[in-house]
């Protein structure tokens, strides 16, 4: 099916664009990538008159270095990400999730930003930054906001955007020592959306006694969710077969998966979770402890 005919917009600069999806409203569209939105038009479930193409605007395709935390610009591709020597010094967990993105093509065409935003709750990114607690800088008509990647996910395909905003940044605070972390994903086949998936981040003090526990799901929920009583789960304690099958439960009833014809029933969805975060927190936990690949 071939899409609607529209307008194309190409601004060059992120106060240009803004100013135009303030001014376009509902009636527009804002293409980075291109990974989700076109199919979704192609299939005449998005119907936009006006396409702002972000492309063309300078300074959203970067990862930088800022003291305590990594800045990554909403234009950066996927595969930037899986390639970066800084993201895998300091947060690897996100190079092994760029690599689990679809397929070649997609890693080179697609951008965090765009999939962030689209808030598909099989999307890779979600449970990711959510497990390492990120932030996502908002760029608007009138002032910049930043907000907790948490807060940021509304509802399915529905992002915290209000009418003029882009989403410009993603901030990853840089894991402390004695850090490891894992994303496992259950797919059909290589390339698919995941049936299921788990991103987990863990730190732990000299005694081996968790200090920060991040449990992000994927498709597991109307949105990318935080297993919150799964990581109270570990926090304070001795990171052993015992707490991660507690946060393995936890992580499972804090689920809310539906029934799918193509990828099995809520209650399969619920066991994947099981264990998708058992195995990722046994990952995760030899990667702090230096004993993971």
């Amino acid at each position: 099916m071939y899409v609607r005919s529209f307008q194309y917009l190409a601004p060059k600069t992120v106060k240009e664009a803004v100013t135009l999806l303030n001014k376009l409203g509902g009636e527009a569209k804002v293409i980075a990538g291109g990974q989700s939105l076109v199919p979704l038009m192609k299939l005449r479930l998005a119907t936009p008159s006006y396409l702002i193409d972000l492309n063309r605007v300078k300074g959203l395709d970067y990862i930088k270095d800022q003291k305590n935390r990594i800045l990554i610009g909403a234009l950066t591709r996927h595969a930037a990400i899986e390639n970066s020597d800084l993201i895998k010094e300091h947060v690897p967990i996100m190079a092994e999730a760029a690599s689990h993105i679809a397929d070649p093509q997609v890693r080179n065409l697609g951008t965090i930003g765009g999939s962030l935003a689209h808030c598909d709750p099989a999307g890779d990114w979600g449970a990711v930054v959510i497990a390492l607690n990120g932030e996502v800088k908002i760029t608007g008509p009138r002032k910049d906001r930043v907000m907790k990647i948490d807060d940021f996910f509304i509802d399915t395909y529905q992002p915290n955007l209000k009418k003029g905003e882009i989403l410009t940044e993603v901030r990853i605070p840089k894991p402390q020592p004695n850090s490891g972390g894992a994303y496992l994903k259950l797919e059909r086949r290589a390339g698919d959306f995941a049936t299921a998936g788990v991103a987990a981040q863990l730190t732990l003090d000299v005694d081996g006694v968790c200090r920060y526990a991040g449990i992000g799901l994927t498709a597991l929920g109307p949105t990318s969710l935080r297993a919150r009583k799964a990581e109270k789960t570990l926090l304070g304690r001795k990171v052993d077969d015992n707490s991660i099958e507690e946060a393995a439960e936890a992580a499972a009833e804090e689920s809310k998966p539906t029934d799918d014809p193509l990828r099995g029933s809520a209650e399969y969805k619920r066991a994947m979770a099981r264990v998708l975060t058992r195995r990722a927190l046994k990952l995760a936990l030899a990667r702090a402890t230096g004993g993971g690949a």
